[in-house]
């Protein structure tokens, strides 16, 4: 009698620890599936990554920063240009 429950008993181990396995691929499976949907969802609202945000970002500090110098430059000429008397018009390019 003994042994036939240890062998019923190995035998409900061994069902459980497939189940347990069947269980971990349907969940991967599912995980995979959500994922997709998601990222295809996501595609189609045609967000940005964030590494491209980033480098636009950085791009538009830079010009900010580019634009403050001349700006700065600009009226540093315009203040000269007023203390010699001239105007910004009187300038020709040639």
């Amino acid at each position: 009698m003994t042994t036939t429950q240890t062998r019923f008993f190995d035998e409900m181990a061994k069902l459980m620890t497939n189940a347990a396995g069947a269980a971990q691929g349907v969940r991967r499976e599912i995980d995979t599936l959500i994922q997709a949907q998601l990222e295809r969802v996501l595609n189609g609202m045609e967000l940005v990554k964030r590494e491209e945000f980033e480098a636009v970002k950085a791009m538009a500090q830079k010009a900010r920063e580019e634009n403050d110098a001349l700006s700065a430059r600009l009226s540093a000429l315009e203040a000269r240009f007023a203390a010699n008397g001239e105007s910004a018009s009187d300038i020709r390019a040639d």
